[in-house]
Formats: C-alpha cells, structure tokens, sequence
C-alpha cells in the first residue's frame, strides 16, 4: 500500500490501482480528492473537510463516493444519491478495495466552553493504518501505521507522546502538522522519537512510502 502525505491531514493511500483519500480539507491542496475512488472524511472542521473539494471530486468521476459522519454527509447527499455514505463507530465497509472499520465518536476537547463534535478515526485493512481524525481514541486491535495529530489547538505534546506509547504502532507518521513551523519540528522530531516508543517518521507534501 503506497501512502502519501498531503498537506496537513490528508492522506492518500493506493492499492492495486485505486486510490482513497482521507480529509481533503482547507488547508489541503486544491487537488487533493481528485482522482479519488473514495474519500473518507473524519469530522466538520474545515481543515479536515472542505465542501468545495469533495463537490468537484464527485462531479468529476461519477463513480467516486464518499463515508464520512452525518454532520457532512448532510451536506453533500442530496446533490449525489448513493453516493454519499453516513457511517459511525463500529461500522465496518469496504471502500475502493480498502476494508475500513470506524472508531470513535467525539472530537478532542479544544475547550471545556466549546461544544464537542462527533469525530471518527478510520482503521484501514485490519490495522495496516489508522487515522483518527481529530481525536487520540486508540482502536481495540494492533496498529502498523498511526497517522499521528503532532500539534493541534487541542493538545499538548505530552499527550501526543503518551498516545504513541498507547497505540504502541510499528511506526507514525506526522499529520495534523500545517500549524507546525519548520524552526520546531526538530524539537517535536526529537522528542516524540525518543519517548514514544515508536519509529516516528515524517513526510513532507507530496512524499510517499510504501507501508
């Protein structure tokens, strides 16, 4: 399975010749879903899901459908019947050839005085990889690949470190990371290597490897 990092939290993976996308979002490149066979969507924010984007993959490719939560699954089904799939923990599905079992259910705390959203991760191929969208929920069986949320408004870097060490992955993978400047992400490489636990690994946009 051939991954590679898009901006922010997008991730493309491919797959005996098909592709999914997960959170094409606003601070994703604009041609981000394109040539997508399916797209996963964790949650509403707009860096992890971006109307625009998804509206021009589905009008693209009449074959291309997404699985995401209600909140956007609302947003696009009328405009594409069929196509548009409402999923949530639990549920398990395939999707461009990819098997997806879904967990979790809340967004992380930003604050105690905003509102929690519903948030889901995607376990692809009975642990190959798993993305958790904007939550540090650990799914109930081993994890190869974490696609790891290293800086966000909601979380400090203890917290990123002692969710490695939970999930216990072969290796992670930086996501989550636009807000990140270069001048610290030496200080986040060098310690998230040394205490997580795990091979920490980082691509830069547009880079891939084969996981």
């Amino acid at each position: 399975m051939k991954l590679t990092k898009k901006s922010h939290s997008c991730v493309r993976l491919e797959k005996d010749g098909r592709t999914l996308v997960l959170d094409p979002g606003g601070f994703s490149e604009p041609d981000a879903a394109v040539g997508a066979d399916a797209i996963l969507v964790t949650h509403e924010h707009p860096d992890h899901f971006d109307e625009g984007r998804l509206r021009a993959a589905l009008e693209a490719d009449p074959a291309t459908e997404v699985w995401t939560l209600k909140s956007v699954a609302d947003r696009l089904a009328a405009a594409f019947p069929g196509r548009v799939h409402t999923v949530g923990h639990g549920d398990a599905f395939t999707a461009a050839g990819f098997d997806v079992q879904v967990h979790g259910e809340l967004h992380a705390v930003i604050h105690p005085d905003i509102p929690r959203i519903t948030n889901v991760g995607y376990l692809i191929d009975d642990g190959r990889l798993f993305h958790p969208g904007d939550a540090l929920t650990v799914p109930d069986r081993p994890v190869e690949t974490l696609m790891l949320p290293v800086m966000a408004p909601w979380s400090k870097i203890s917290e990123v470190i002692d969710y490695v060490r939970e999930v216990k992955p072969q290796r992670a993978y930086d996501i989550h990371d636009a807000l990140l400047t270069d001048l610290a992400r030496p200080i986040y490489d060098s310690q998230i290597g040394a205490l997580g636990g795990a091979d920490h690994r980082r691509l830069d946009p547009g880079a891939s490897a084969e996981v």
